[in-house]
């Protein structure tokens, strides 16, 4: 990729209210990456990675993101905890506060896309304070053609500027110094006072999950997904540390992306961006091979330890267990050129449940389907997060609460049509613990959990039996291919029975309280879709 010229004043850079900046316009990865290490601002490991620290904020500030309230989204946003608002007058003060910071400095601007089906592509201008901000986008949106650069007229911009932290957040109506806010009506992903590139990414694809099903009737969903050689497109959800990575990369299977997709109205599954953001902690070529290979020239690791050897110790956690690293999608080998697919046929909810209580695989209703998405169910086990001793039920709705502007049932409801509509089968797969809890129960071996799904992939679990499970009224499978047939009902797993149904209604119980906030806008059919009993109810019934 040829670099553009860097220009004082280039045209285009004025309507942002930037004065006198020397603006470095997409610059190739190998340029930034000299830029980086010139300015002692990252180094390169052996391979010639370069290594860079986000500085104070190691991971997203979900506390300091903002939405802007005002005439489009009003009525539209699911007000609360995840979305807080923001004036458009305080957005307004701030953006000429970040623009004045920016003026007068060396900045970094970068044209790029996201959604890759051409119908939905969206143009990004991104404006970085760092170069190494401007290589993540490189890496992470969609890269342009030379021809589409010619004319490149943005649909969104962002504005990143890591040093500028507010001096008076409660003037602003913000919570500190730093801020992520998005400006629906302006079209600005604003950022100050944290370099974590994260906040890039996530600004733009907040936006989306707003845009795409309230203008295009297109279902945004934080999923990996994949191809078969016969067209057959799998979802995999799961929050981190429930295998959605590890199992979306199949040797079989051409990836389509990891992270972030969109489901149109004529079933076609797009990536949204073109490039991988991995966790890197415990990391090792055995694990998570593609991962580890893609590591190299191009990409951008972040927050990571040096041995006294000069190589990165993927085991050091002492900067934040959030090390992670970006790159090109075209890093992996096993893609789909295109980065979009039709005909979803398997959708695949993941859940580590830390109590042992779960099927290990189980079929899923619309119902369930709906109501299992809304809740967006993984366990937090010891280790995990300081004084966490015992396993913790985690709900995210959707599997990507954070992001999510809308009501939760809304993505529910389209993900029901959707699957009906296609003739789509949704399972859920316990990547967690049988025969106990976490501390006495062992975690399913991946090699199980691998052959579930490549039987559900190839149809084998098409015309098998079922059974019920009486607690969470989940179907299961009596009957799987590569798969000890005692461990598909997980009471079978348990030395005391007893001791099972009580861990059972205690997390069904967890998952009835935490639908309560959503009970008001859920159709009969999910609120069907839940456990079948609680505390309250009498086993008896259902047995």
């Amino acid at each position: 990729m040829k670099d553009s010229a860097t220009l004082k004043q280039k045209s285009g850079l004025e309507p942002y209210g930037l004065k006198d900046v020397t603006a470095h316009w997409n610059l190739s990865p190998e340029k930034l990456q000299q830029i980086t290490v010139e300015k002692n601002m990252g180094k390169e490991t052996p391979n010639g990675t370069l290594a860079i620290n986000t500085g104070k904020f190691t991971g997203r500030s979900p506390q300091d993101r903002f939405l802007v309230k005002d005439d489009y989204t009003k009525d539209k946003v699911w007000w609360g905890n995840v979305n807080k608002p923001v004036s458009p007058e305080n957005f307004d003060r701030l953006e000429k506060e970040v623009t004045k910071y920016l003026s007068g400095k060396e900045i970094y601007v970068r044209d790029g896309q996201v959604c890759a089906e051409p119908e939905y592509r969206t143009n990004i201008r991104t404006v970085t304070e760092l170069p190494w901000s401007s290589l993540f986008v490189f890496n992470m949106f969609l890269r342009p053609s030379e021809k589409d650069l010619e004319n490149f007229k943005e649909d969104w911009l962002v504005l990143c500027a890591p040093g500028y932290v507010c001096p008076d957040p409660g003037d602003y109506g913000i919570r500190q110094g730093n801020f992520s806010i998005i400006n629906f009506t302006k079209k600005i992903a604003l950022v100050g006072g944290s370099a974590y590139t994260g906040e890039i990414k996530k600004g733009i694809f907040s936006a989306l999950n707003l845009i795409l099903p309230v203008e295009k009737n297109v279902l945004p969903m934080h999923c990996s997904a994949n191809v078969g050689k016969y067209g057959d497109t799998a979802i995999f959800f799961g929050l981190s540390g429930t295998g959605k990575t590890t199992l979306s990369a199949d040797p079989d299977r051409k990836l389509i992306g990891d992270d972030e997709h969109g489901w149109t109205a004529d079933n076609t599954i797009f990536n949204f961006e073109g490039g991988c953001y991995a966790k890197v902690i415990d990391l090792t070529e055995e694990k998570e091979p593609d991962i580890f290979r893609a590591i190299r020239p191009g990409a951008l690791l972040e927050n990571v330890v040096f041995k006294a050897d000069g190589e990165v110790d993927y085991l050091n956690g002492s900067i934040t267990q959030n090390t992670r690293v970006s790159y090109p999608i075209y890093h992996i080998d096993n893609i789909q050129e295109t980065l979009y697919a039709n005909n979803p046929k398997n959708i695949f909810f993941l859940t580590c449940d830390a109590f042992g209580v779960l099927p290990p695989v189980s079929k899923l209703t619309p119902g369930q389907a709906a109501y299992h998405f809304i809740s967006g169910y993984t366990a937090k086990v010891a280790g995990t997060e300081a004084g966490i001793t015992e396993p913790v039920p985690s709900f995210s709705a959707c599997f990507g609460a954070p992001f999510m502007p809308l009501h939760p049932t809304v993505y529910g409801e389209m993900l029901s049509k959707k699957m009906s509509d296609a003739g789509v089968n949704v399972w859920l797969i316990n990547t967690g613990w049988s025969a106990g809890p976490y501390g006495v129960g062992s975690r399913i071996k991946l090699k199980y959990t691998r052959a579930m799904i490549t039987a559900i992939l190839n149809g084998e679990l098409d015309h098998v039996d079922y059974e019920q499970n009486p607690i969470f009224g989940l179907f299961m499978p009596k009957y799987c291919p590569g798969v000890p047939t005692e461990i598909l009902d997980p009471m079978n797993t348990w030395l005391q029975k007893g001791a099972y149904i009580g861990k059972a209604i205690q997390l069904a119980h967890s998952f009835h309280l935490n639908f309560e906030k959503f009970a008001n806008e859920a159709s009969k059919q999910i609120m069907e879709g839940g456990p079948l009993i609680d505390e309250h109810h009498h086993l008896e019934e259902h047995i």
